[in-house]
């Protein structure tokens, strides 16, 4: 069972059932942050929240849903801050600079939680993964967010064939960014923000140069390198070995290459 994404919308006064799910979602956060996120159980959970053990399961299967809870939740104070950010910036540099700097600035009071459950997150295998199948909700949130970066930069033109490519590559950079920043060290994170802004920097020049025909091909090649080996990216095989073996099992058997709307 998966945690149940029953948010309130945005100006409705939250029923019982809504205040109970964000009640265990904040007291489990703040355990995480006091225990570990490996040392705190769901029944501790339950009993620091006021509920019994059956009702925390009965919103949250288990404490990787309840990591999903906050993957949302961030998702959704996210693209909340950067309403201002987005409609005050046209430059593409300025508005992917603020909507990086954005994130850094609510996910800060997480920081050290982040630390402690960034290697159940870094497995592959683990929902807890930002590529998982468990993560979609927030992965594909985040996604509509770089797109709408793109879409309001008045002056940067970006290839029709590009328009779907380029908001999970820069998806994907903010994952690079988020990876640094879990180990970042310095006052404030200061390196972070820098790295933020200089990544946004290169990432505008090469949206730009991708109004150029003859790189075309190299962005869609990259992008096509990250949907092949990262899992949950797209549905193509997960082993390029199986991938391989399929397409000689096509030859063998006369079928040739797939169909357009079978290919990964």
């Amino acid at each position: 069972m998966s945690s149940k994404n029953d948010s309130p919308e945005q100006g409705d006064t939250p029923t019982k059932s809504e205040q109970t799910r964000a009640l265990i979602l904040e007291t489990a956060m703040r355990l995480f942050q006091e225990r570990g996120y490996d040392k705190t159980t769901m029944r501790a959970i339950a009993q620091e929240a006021g509920v019994s053990v059956g009702n925390a399961y009965y919103y949250f299967a288990g404490k990787e849903h309840l990591i999903q809870g906050f993957y949302d939740r961030i998702a959704a104070e996210h693209r909340a801050a950067i309403r201002d950010v987005l409609a005050r910036e046209t430059e593409l540099e300025a508005r992917l600079a603020g909507v990086l700097k954005v994130w850094l600035d609510i996910a800060t009071p997480y920081h050290e939680f982040a630390v402690q459950f960034f290697k159940n997150a870094a497995d592959p295998d683990s929902p807890l993964s930002p590529f998982s199948a468990e993560s979609e909700h927030a992965r594909v949130e985040a996604i509509s967010i770089h797109r709408e970066v793109l879409a309001g930069a008045t002056k940067t033109k970006v290839p029709e064939e590009l328009r779907d490519v380029l908001p999970e590559l820069m998806w994907l950079s903010q994952m690079g960014l988020v990876l640094y920043w879990v180990f970042d060290r310095t006052e404030g994170r200061e390196r972070s923000y820098r790295l933020a802004e200089r990544g946004a920097r290169l990432t505008a020049r090469g949206v730009s140069l991708a109004r150029f025909r003859v790189l075309r091909p190299l962005v869609r090649e990259v992008h096509e390198l990250f949907t092949d080996f990262l899992p949950g990216m797209t549905n193509a095989l997960a082993d390029p070995a199986r991938k391989k073996a399929d397409g000689a099992d096509r030859k063998a058997t006369g079928k040739g290459a797939p169909a357009e709307d079978e290919r990964p």
